[in-house]
């Protein structure tokens, strides 16, 4: 009796982490609708956008954004087969892909710069490139510790239900930040 108190409990659990998982999505989604709204506004008053080519770094980053979320996918995949191997590669190569992505952003940042596109100027269009890019990086960070969760409880002799759990917060998480971002870089293209 006692143990299916504690499964119940633990099911339970995992139904309100869920839970607090959507709900940062869905106010990391009105915070960039935020940011997105500001930088229409901004742009339709002074009757310009940002007036830049944006970096060749930002098309790379998303492109390694997909190939995350094919991985991520294929580790999912692999984890419902029960192959845990194959788990643990793909998982290891969402990880890499992540960090891959920060470091195409810094390049872009540098790149901006080069060009003589700083964070302060007169211009916010060109600010809100560097805000939005830079806490695309937090979530980002965020989601890599998601994998990292999740990579870890591969290696270690937890219950299947846990860890396809992980598995699942991981990949809404993931794919949330992948689309977020392809959101953000057609925005931006289109609104130079």
């Amino acid at each position: 009796m006692e143990l299916a108190l504690q499964q119940q409990e633990i099911k339970f659990d995992a139904k309100a982490k869920k839970f607090v998982v959507w709900l940062f999505v869905v106010s990391s989604t009105i915070m960039f609708g935020g940011w997105t709204s500001y930088y229409i506004v901004f742009s339709a008053s002074k009757g310009k956008g940002h007036g830049l080519v944006l970096p060749d770094a930002f098309i790379y980053s998303t492109a390694v954004l997909v190939a995350s979320s094919i991985t991520l996918y294929l580790a999912s995949r692999a984890l419902r087969n029960g192959n845990k191997a194959s788990q643990q590669l793909f998982l290891w190569i969402t990880l890499i892909l992540g960090l891959v992505f920060g470091a195409l952003q810094f390049d872009a940042w540098n790149t901006l710069k080069a060009t003589g596109a700083f964070f302060i100027n007169n211009n916010a269009a060109i600010s809100m490139i560097y805000v939005l890019s830079l806490f695309h990086v937090f979530h980002i960070f965020a989601g890599i510790c998601f994998i990292l969760n999740s990579l870890v409880g591969s290696y270690k002799n937890i219950p299947t239900e846990k860890a396809v759990y992980r598995q699942e917060i991981t990949s809404i998480f993931w794919h949330f930040i992948d689309i977020l971002w392809i959101y953000l870089y057609v925005f931006l293209l289109l609104n130079s």
